[in-house]
């Protein structure tokens, strides 16, 4: 017998109706040569302390560091997951090839590789690699399965990032605890998780310490249209009443006048981060209930994989675009003028050097029925977004200008869209905060060398602290190791240095939630002074530091491409856990939190 096993029971009855594996057993489905199983999610975990020895079971700052000579595994104890792995591992010991049907990930190999293990499976291993669960796609992934052999980078990566979890959360939680931790309470610390809590209360004391700064703008009305001085900001009062003064009372000529066409590009397709961000912006879903949807939609083959970190797609996917367009029949106002002609083949949507394991989230082109509300919002921004990379780019005019009175130099600026081109799509929604404020400003047509009166004026403002993160801007700082960049192409560039990946953001930023770390407010992601004091804590600045973490995924995504060493990655680890434990031992210091 052939055994499949799939990540989901729902994935494997898929699997099991198009191999004609009809007959359901207990814990299977059977027939036509093939057995179909499946897992519900991770069966096995990585050992935990007091499985290596009887001494690691209390803590004690004496057994720190743990490091175990070699790392093991162990099935999770569950009755329901112990009854379906005695099921797995009968089929598995009888199986003359398995094929490995697990979520085309890395999380998805090491689920599905340790559970083989556990089984103590010898025959040999195929992969079943699809980007969809529609039949086409899980057929053609059958008639063109891979070597497990193929793979085992992945699982390289996937491993080391699980014992790197490990090292670090397990040994630093307990040396927090026992040296700061105060009436039993356990100070949570992890690789990713630190970082990223230490960029939010960076982000409250960047709030709370700052100081407001007075300033003055000069702005002057001229033919129904505001002219701002050219020299931004007034910080001094006077110089402001200074170039007032000078004005008032003098006429306002028009210096220059210039017009430039410009060009806009339809927004990139999704990636799972870029997808999160917008349901928050645009429907305020936490990015956990962006990822469940987005996962639900790809369960019922109607998007393509989401756990996904690129916004490209690979050439052989083009061939298959008309057939999917014309399963968008819901959008057909904007699929029907595409059948025309040729569908454009961009560089900036089609490069396979930017396409690795999955490509952008897409639709299939299956039709969608019986869909939530959430569930609706969701497709709609994912078939929006595909429909619009065929159409043309749009196109505007942006016009400048420049006017001076008694020496003192303004100017104005207008953007009149002239092609909606793409934006024909989106007419009925603003993208984002952003386009709201840059929506059509049309000015009234200008002459160089005109002059006439206008009324100026002097507006006293504040400047502003930083926002609070939203999970929005949360999710792109960690996309980014915490800096901030707004081009679109130089993110894309940072992916790799992200801290976290695509798919376990949502769950570090729940897991703060859960620890009271964090706490939402409307819209925005704040500290709690419990978060607040654990980062104080924290001396070393590696274990919050979102770059050097950043520098760590990094390492990761390399081994999954084979330019890293994965021994190398889990002693550097090592020798840097020890010195982290070294430290915090040998701090004397009585430390004094910064309260919020």
């Amino acid at each position: 017998m052939i055994v499949c096993i799939a990540e989901k029971p729902s994935v494997a009855k898929e699997i099991a109706d198009i191999l004609g594996a009809r007959s359901r057993k207990e814990g299977y489905y059977e027939g036509n040569n093939y057995q179909v199983t499946w897992t519900f999610g991770h069966l096995c975990t990585l050992k935990e302390p007091h499985d290596y020895t009887p001494m690691w079971k209390r803590w004690t700052l004496g057994s720190l560091p743990m490091i175990p000579p070699r790392f093991g595994i162990k099935l999770i104890e569950d009755k329901g997951i112990e009854k379906q792995f005695a099921i797995i591992e009968k089929l598995m010991q009888n199986a003359r090839l398995i094929v490995n049907c697990g979520d085309a990930g890395q999380e998805g190999e090491l689920i599905q590789r340790w559970v083989m293990q556990k089984a103590l499976a010898k025959c040999p291993v195929k992969r079943l690699w699809v980007s969809s669960l529609t039949e086409e796609a899980i057929r053609e992934g059958f008639s063109n399965l891979k070597d497990q052999s193929e793979y085992q980078p992945l699982y390289e990566a996937g491993l080391s990032r699980a014992i790197g979890d490990w090292l670090l959360g397990m040994n630093a939680t307990r040396l927090y605890t026992l040296k700061y931790g105060r009436d039993r309470q356990v100070l949570s610390i992890g690789r990713v998780q630190t970082p990223t809590l230490a960029l939010i209360v960076k982000r409250h004391f960047e709030i709370s310490d700052f100081t407001p700064q007075q300033y003055w703008e000069l702005k002057t009305l001229y033919r129904d249209t505001v002219f701002n001085a050219a020299e931004g900001k007034f910080n001094s009062k006077e110089k402001a009443e200074e170039a007032l003064q000078k004005i008032t009372g003098n006429p306002l000529t028009v210096i220059d006048v210039t017009a430039k066409n410009g060009t806009e590009q339809p927004p990139r397709l999704y990636d799972l981060t870029s997808l999160q961000v917008d349901c928050n912006k645009k429907f305020g879903l936490s990015a956990e209930i962006t990822l469940q949807t987005i996962q639900s939609l790809y369960e019922k083959k109607l998007t393509t994989y989401p756990r996904v970190d690129t916004t490209f797609l690979s050439d052989d996917i083009y061939p298959k675009c008309p057939a999917i367009l014309k399963g968008l029949r819901d959008y057909q106002q904007f699929t029907t003028p595409l059948e025309e002609k040729p569908l454009p083949k961009s560089t900036k949507v089609f490069d396979n050097k930017k396409v690795t394991d999955h490509h952008a989230i897409i639709p299939t082109g299956v039709y969608p029925q019986g869909l939530t509300d959430i569930e609706k919002k969701v497709y709609n921004l994912v078939a929006t977004h595909f429909i619009a990379i065929f159409y043309p780019e749009c196109k505007f005019r942006t016009t400048t200008v420049q006017a001076e009175s008694a020496g003192v130099k303004f100017k104005a600026t207008g953007k009149v869209i002239t092609e909606q081109g793409w934006r024909v799509i989106f007419a009925q929604e603003p993208r984002d905060d952003k386009e709201k404020e840059d929506k059509e400003k049309i000015l009234p047509p200008f002459v160089k060398g005109e002059s006439g009166t206008h009324t100026p004026g002097l507006a006293e403002k504040w400047t502003t602290p930083p926002k609070p993160y939203t999970e929005a801007t949360l999710l792109r700082a960690m996309e980014t190791a915490g800096k901030f960049v707004e081009n679109e192409e130089l993110r894309e560039a940072m992916k790799e240095n992200g801290i976290g990946r695509p798919s376990t953001r949502a769950a570090i930023i729940e897991t703060l939630y859960k620890r009271n770390y964090i706490r939402k407010e409307k819209k925005n992601v704040l500290a709690t002074s419990t978060g607040i004091e654990l980062i104080n804590l924290i001396r070393n600045e590696l274990l919050k530091s979102a770059e050097l973490t950043g520098q760590w995924e990094k390492k990761l995504r390399d081994i999954e491409k084979q330019q890293y060493d994965a021994k190398k990655f889990i002693d550097e680890l090592k020798t840097m856990l020890t010195d982290i434990v070294n430290d915090v031992l040998g701090d004397n210091s009585n430390i004094s939190n910064k309260q919020p």
